[in-house]
């Protein structure tokens, strides 16, 4: 595997019940579970480790590193839902930046990810936990959230 796959969250218990790691699974790749508040602000420092890059899995731009069928099999979903995602944005106004087709889920119907830069949702979790927070810090390092919808789920 060429990158080294992370997710952070509150527990064991949930993250490993997390959707983000479905096509990870399938896909029988290795992700390390980040349980402790310590651990979100230290991958936010350590980019890569040992020339491997540390990316988190539940942010958006996620590379599985998809064959050519995969990729155009992606490519035709995205064309084939891109009414419904328009659809869903609209019905979703501000609360999501975009709604968008993924291969991220194997059995979810949609995730909410957080934006490739910014905090992650265990960030902004852990900092709205802060007794003196500084609230004009929160309001832009909070990422918009993109909706990812499962194209091959039934609903």
């Amino acid at each position: 595997q060429k990158d080294i796959y992370y997710i952070t969250g509150e527990s064991k218990a949930a993250v490993e019940a997390s959707p983000f790691l479905e096509a990870l699974r399938k896909r029988d790749l290795e992700v390390l579970f980040l349980v402790d508040p310590i651990d979100e602000y230290a991958v936010q420092q350590l980019k890569e480790y040992d020339g491997k890059k540390l990316v988190c899995v539940t942010k958006e731009g996620l590379d599985l590193g998809l064959s050519e069928d995969e990729k155009k099999q992606q490519e035709d979903d995205k064309a084939q839902f891109e009414g419904l995602c328009k659809k869903m944005k609209e019905i979703l106004g501000d609360q999501v930046e975009k709604v968008v087709t993924s291969d991220r889920m194997v059995e979810s119907p949609c995730s909410l990810v957080t934006g490739e830069y910014g905090w992650s949702a265990n960030m902004e979790r852990i900092m709205k936990a802060q007794a003196l927070r500084d609230s004009s810090m929160s309001s832009y390092m909070t990422s918009k959230k993109t909706m990812e919808i499962n194209p091959k789920h039934a609903i």
